[in-house]
């Protein structure tokens, strides 16, 4: 069934989360009786050319869509001297400026509804004992059917009207196409995830030192393929590749995006991503082992299932070694 189709019958239930940085806000409810999340993203503002515009400095702004053109109604909320605050709506088309991005997960599981709802985080010390001891059970848990959709794309064909390109060399090769964050029109919101091919990477913690150069092959054929893909008006030094620690899917991929899109939440922050060029460097100093040889610090939230089931007792642990407090006092906030 289409997005069209399904939207219709979403019976809502609560609001899982909503982000006045990010513009978004996550939905929970149900499509005939299985639950259903819906993402939705405010836009970035429009231009005559999205895709196949020039650099910034020579937009246009002559459709009846783009810049202030597409102002209908304004509200004065207070003026002081030069500077003047208001409120307006836009004029919007479907086609040309759309006012949300819209994302549906449907069915959706236990694991998407924890992920979309919203949820305090602590900042973690991952060694390897407890990558060992506590992630590996959880990412055998996490691969077969539940990233049967990755294996869609790279073999069944599966979103192959979004894929902007498609290296099929098994060993090296890749597939990149557009992130649901993105809404495939704006170049200043450009964001791409490259899936590599070979099955034998699941995370950063599978990289060492015989896979350095395989990083650095790739990353240099993303950054031509993509430069290439929209007529080099993105240059390849003005895209941040990156990798995300933990991952929310367990085979290798590369996040890409342009260098000015700041709008991505935690999804660019420090304790979260690792800029590839740092991958490529650490693992001169790492030994054989690579990445299964460090210490990761990273953030994670209450309802990761890490969290749960032994992150949070490895983590009261440590603070009480430190002397530093597990909670909050009691009634700190009341």
């Amino acid at each position: 069934m289409s997005l069209q189709t399904l939207i219709p019958k979403f019976e809502f239930e609560q609001v899982l989360d909503s982000n006045p940085q990010t513009k978004t806000m996550a939905l929970l409810g149900k499509i005939e009786s299985k639950p259903a999340i819906i993402t939705v993203e405010k836009t970035n503002f429009t231009f005559d050319e999205s895709l196949e515009g020039v650099l910034p400095q020579g937009r246009k702004c002559d459709s009846e869509f783009s810049c202030i053109n597409a102002i209908d109604k304004i509200s004065t909320i207070t003026e002081n001297d030069i500077y003047h605050w208001g409120l307006c709506t836009l004029q919007q088309d479907i086609e040309k400026n759309p006012t949300a991005k819209l994302n549906l997960i449907w069915p959706a599981t236990e694991v998407h509804i924890r992920k979309y709802t919203q949820q305090q985080f602590h900042l973690v010390e991952e060694t390897p004992e407890v990558y060992e001891k506590y992630v590996v059970p959880y990412i055998e848990t996490m691969v077969g059917d539940r990233i049967k959709w990755v294996r869609n794309i790279l073999h069944e064909g599966a979103e192959a009207d979004r894929v902007v390109y498609n290296d099929l060399d098994k060993e090296n090769g890749f597939i990149l196409l557009p992130d649901m964050k993105w809404d495939g029109l704006n170049l200043d919101a450009l964001y791409l995830v490259a899936i590599v091919y070979r099955e034998d990477i699941r995370s950063l913690r599978d990289l060492n030192p015989s896979r350095q150069q395989w990083l650095k092959d790739v990353s240099l054929k993303i950054r031509k393929a993509v430069s290439s893909s929209y007529n080099h008006q993105i240059l390849p030094d003005e895209l941040r590749l990156f990798i995300h620690y933990q991952p929310s899917y367990y085979h290798f991929h590369i996040h890409v995006v342009n260098i000015t899109h700041q709008g991505l939440g935690d999804g660019i922050a420090a304790g979260k991503a690792i800029l590839v060029e740092d991958v490529i460097e650490q693992l001169n100093y790492l030994g054989p082992k690579g990445f299964k040889n460090k210490t990761i610090s990273y953030a994670i939230g209450e309802n990761h299932d890490l969290w749960k089931n032994g992150l949070k007792e490895v983590q009261n642990k440590r603070l009480k070694e430190l002397g530093l407090p597990t909670e909050l006092p009691a009634g700190e906030f009341e």
